[in-house]
């Protein structure tokens, strides 16, 4: 009976089909503009007898609403979730009566994916575009945020995690690697976080990579490929490999993995993510089927162990026409190809299912390799074990009536109008019309009911054209439900071996080519007997490889006699035999008390291999923020010895402690018993980020005479600070961890000195301008009282002081420098420079500045330089002290605000640097700043305090003090 259904013209694919019962069919579609590359329209669309007629669901949702994701809640298929395109709205749609009725809420964020709890309905997690994931409930009663940056994440594994509203995570760290994070879903901030794993994981793996993993060759990649049966299968990518990997696979804790495959193929996907040949065959446990590469040849092997032991495909003997295939083995092999499909309404190369136990169809070819050129289909009903030739051509199958009937339609490469049915395990095919036009099958629904048998095709006559539905009842076809006399039963075996994983299975099938249908009650095992345990039961144990003889013996990077590091005395630890039994194998007696491993006393020994680290993995750490250390000892003797801790915090997952000072701190761990000890020792930089940096340098400096750099940073920082000191025309900085060095420069002129300092991926810089003179005088000056009642203290009511002062001195301008220093008592230096053209000699230049310096002082001693600061408010400029030059082993009094004023540039065309010879003043005021500078922590060193520490050069310079650079 069939049912054909036209949809919208020049909508595209339907995006979603959902079966929400036996007869509601949920589908959306999209209408897509090739012109503008975007999505314009959707439309909804439900059935409520399976398929027959489609009811439009847009009045309900919105006319005008745009649609992207349908989702079904998996523990109440009742209720639905729909989102809006992005790129018009942010908002979900919800139903609770199977998408009859939809209630709409606005979203504060884009909504990139969905995922329900598996038995909670109304919670689920949501993942947005800018990697943050939140939680909700269904009926948007909480939304909060959990965690940014995130990658990937799950909910709680029933009879795994404790807290069924338990998260998984995989989050980005600030330095761009992955961790594993977990929460609780309504509590998850950063307080309430934890990291299982200490180090990182890798991205899409929740195992810590080359944690147990044979350590003998370096890893590239890493990849989970199952979790089941309390087992880990790992594709490790090793340093030596490109388009393979080898397969690993775990003890029942998934902790220690051996290897089960070396080098086996890969295929990309249509999205560029590269897909492991390996297929998990379902309904029988242990049986998979894999391609490996060896010797330039890639060749498909199955297993019945779960890796233990793999063979060969041994070809049909016959192609599907009868004529005979000369293939021997293991020259000539079946090869199949193991790409499941990306769209669940195709079968892909190969096909199993768990209600249809022994059956496997699949794409592949017969020769010495695998090739995708002349293929064909073949199918297996004994599990592998022998295989017919069913098609030429490659084919889309389904499983109908569960397993009892299969469906074959071409792949949708090639438009047909004809379907094939099979009811003896693909023997013989029957060919059936359902389409007057052939159509390009681009997938099918099928969903048994407990009354119904329905299969429900949709695709395209043309690549432009409307897109059809065509709903096929194949429950005509039975005439009856199959009774006791319909079955048979199936032996599984592995090439005559009866014992598969420990055990005999029978399986209950429908005899070939009887047409009654299967009950819901029908039950596919029938019986399960253990079998006596042989060698081929075990496999080797982690640290063993196994040899030509078929032996366990151990690796050349293990060493058998260390025992665990959680063995401890008085105890007892299980030493391998070498062999551990296959997961999830049910073999009994037999040489099970042989391979098993024995227990044996603990024996006490000192400790060894400790080793220290944050949990972060990191040896940097920000000011004030709980670091975490974590102690690890690969062998430890534990005799019952307390363990004490200094000024730390211990918790469950380590050592926690929070430092107050920025610097460099060696943390040291010690492990010792009766027998011996072992230490360690971490060096942990805790920086705070640079908030201002201070170039201190003189302005005039002596010809080929070392003159001494500083760099002053706020806050204050010990040993974790990098300067790049860049000098003149030099191409290269010199690179220092200390804040001062020493340099000569070996030419008069002007030189740029650049600072920069890096911290706490923060870099700042400062510059200076240094004249390099062979000689010069100074003279200190001091101002009337008065001029302390202006003093603003900032750099431009220092420039106009210092325009004054030039105006005042107008007569011997062209040999001066004034700087004006910052703070108060207001003062300022004044620097007597020779000419520039010193031809008639350095004598007569002498003498000439001091010619000009007697004048000055004279002037200022006689108080006659004076200026007039505003009406009624003159200041007289003092002398304070004369200073011969060179001195350039005083210490200047200076920062980076000073003003220099450039008095004179006909002749001079330099700047000079301040020369500041208080050295009393300082060593005096040691004492009284030393305390106050022992407790200032830089994290709480605001701009204000900046302020008061920049006017404060005591402060500054008590800090090179305390560090010896003085």
């Amino acid at each position: 009976l069939l049912h054909r259904l036209h949809m919208c013209p020049g909508y595209s694919l339907p995006y979603a089909e959902f079966q929400i019962n036996p007869m509601v069919i949920l589908i959306l579609t999209k209408l897509y503009d090739f012109h503008l590359g975007s999505v314009t329209e959707s439309t909804l669309w439900r059935s409520t007898d399976y398929g027959s007629t489609y009811e439009r669901m847009n009045d309900k949702v919105g006319s005008k609403t745009v649609l992207s994701y349908l989702y079904v809640c998996p523990s109440n298929k009742r209720k639905i979730m729909v989102l809006t395109d992005p790129e018009f709205e942010s908002s979900v749609l919800i139903s609770s009566d199977e998408g009859a009725s939809y209630q709409k809420y606005r979203l504060s964020f884009y909504i990139l994916s969905l995922l329900f709890h598996p038995t909670q309905e109304d919670w689920a997690l949501a993942y947005s575009h800018d990697q943050k994931v939140s939680s909700m409930s269904f009926f948007f009663t909480t939304v909060g945020c959990l965690i940014q940056y995130a990658l990937d994440f799950e909910l709680s594994v029933t009879g795994l995690d404790k807290e069924s509203d338990l998260v998984h995570m995989e989050a980005h760290t600030p330095n761009g690697r992955i961790q594993y994070v977990t929460c609780r879903a309504l509590t998850c901030s950063e307080h309430n976080r934890n990291y299982p794993f200490p180090e990182y994981i890798d991205i899409s793996s929740l195992v810590v990579q080359d944690d147990y993993i044979p350590p003998s060759t370096p890893q590239r990649d890493l990849h989970i490929v199952s979790t089941d049966e309390h087992q880990v299968f790992a594709a490790v990518q090793e340093w030596n490999q490109n388009d393979t990997y080898n397969l690993y696979l775990s003890d029942t804790q998934g902790i220690l993995f051996t290897l089960a495959m070396e080098n086996v193929k890969t295929t990309r996907g249509l999205g560029g993510n590269q897909m492991l040949d390996l297929y998990e065959v379902a309904g029988i446990k242990g049986m998979l089927i894999a391609n490996r590469r060896l010797d330039n040849q890639v060749k498909s092997y199955i297993t019945y162990n779960k890796g233990r032991d793999w063979r060969l495909l041994q070809a049909p003997a016959t192609d599907m026409a009868g004529n005979d295939i000369h293939c021997i083995l293991p020259f000539c092999s079946l090869h199949l190809q193991l790409q499941t499909s990306e769209n669940p309404y195709l079968s892909g190369s190969i096909s199993t299912k768990a209600s249809a136990p022994g059956i496997i169809v699949a794409t592949g070819n017969i020769g010495s390799e695998l090739s995708y050129n002349n293929v064909g289909m073949f199918i297996s009903s004994d599990a592998g074990n022998n295989w017919r030739h069913i098609f030429e051509e490659e084919h889309n199958v389904w499983f109908l009536d569960k397993g009892g009937a299969l469906v074959a339609v071409k792949q949708p490469t090639v438009p047909t109008r004809h379907l094939q049915i099979s009811f003896d395990e693909g023997r013989q095919w029957t060919r059936h019309s359902f389409s007057l036009v052939p159509l390009f099958v681009d997938g099918m629904l099928v969903e048994a009911g407990t009354e119904n048998q329905i299969m429900t095709f949709f695709g395209h006559f043309s690549h432009r054209s409307e897109w059809q539905l065509i709903k096929i009842d194949y429950k005509s076809i039975f005439n009856r439900k199959c009774t006791e006399g319909d079955y048979q039963t199936w032996h599984l075996h592995n090439k005559g071996e009866p014992c598969v994983m420990g055990q005999k299975q029978i399986y209950m099938k429908r005899r070939p080519g009887n047409y009654c249908m299967l009950g819901k009650d029908y039950a596919k095992v029938l019986s399960a007997e253990s079998c006596i345990c042989r060698a081929h039961d075990f496999e080797c144990d982690y640290g063993y490889e196994r040899r030509r003889e078929g032996n366990c013996l151990p690796a050349f990077w293990f060493n058998p006699a260390v025992v665990s590091r959680s063995c401890s005395q008085g105890q007892k630890y299980l030493n391998s035999t070498g062999y551990r039994k296959v997961v999830s194998n049910n073999c009994v007696k037999g040489v099970k008390d042989m391979y098993t491993p024995r227990k044996q006393m603990c024996p006490n020994r000192a400790p060894k291999g400790l080793s220290l680290s944050t949990r972060e993995g990191k040896l940097t750490a920000d000011l004030l923020t709980n670091v975490t250390f974590l102690v690890h000892l690969d062998e430890v003797g534990l005799d019952g010895t307390a363990v004490s801790y200094s000024n730390l915090s211990w918790i469950e997952e380590g050592i926690r402690h929070v430092y107050k000072m920025a610097g460099i701190f060696r943390v040291s761990a010690l492990a010792e018993n009766t027998l011996g000890f072992d230490t360690t020792t971490l060096y942990l930089h805790v920086t705070c980020p640079v908030e201002h940096v201070q170039l201190l340098a003189p302005f005039v400096a002596i010809k080929n005479k070392a003159v001494n750099l500083t760099a002053v940073v706020w806050p204050v920082h010990s040993r974790t600070v990098t300067y790049f000191w860049w000098l003149g025309n030099n191409t290269e900085p010199v690179i220092s961890l200390d804040g001062s060095i020493s340099y000569t420069f070996t030419s008069e002129g002007m030189n740029t000195v650049t600072v920069q300092v890096s911290s706490a991926n923060t870099i700042l810089q400062d510059t200076k301008t240094i004249a390099v003179q062979e000689f010069f005088k100074s003279l200190l000056l001091s101002f009337s009282p008065n001029l302390d009642e202006y003093n603003p203290d900032v750099p431009e009511w220092r420039q106009d002081v210092g325009r004054v002062i030039k105006k005042a001195l107008l007569q011997v301008s062209d040999q001066l420098l004034v700087a004006v220093f910052p703070g108060v008592p207001t003062a300022a230096e004044l620097f007597l420079l020779p000419h520039k053209n010193q031809s008639e000699g350095r004598k007569k230049s002498e003498e000439e500045l001091e010619q000009i310096s007697e004048i000055l002082a004279s002037a200022l001693n006689q108080n006659l330089v004076e200026f007039e600061l505003k009406p009624g408010a003159r200041v007289i400029v003092y002398i304070t002290q004369l200073t011969l030059a060179p001195l350039v082993d005083s210490m200047p009094r200076h920062s980076s605000s000073a003003m220099l004023m450039l008095l004179s540039v006909v002749f001079l065309g330099l700047a000079v640097f301040l020369i500041y010879k208080f050295k009393r003043y300082i060593l005096y005021s040691v004492s009284s700043f030393n305390s106050h500078l022992q407790h200032q922590p830089c994290l709480h060193c605001n701009s204000d305090q900046f302020d008061v520490i920049l006017n404060g050069h005591i402060f500054l310079l008590l800090f090179f003090l305390k560090q010896g650079h003085f």
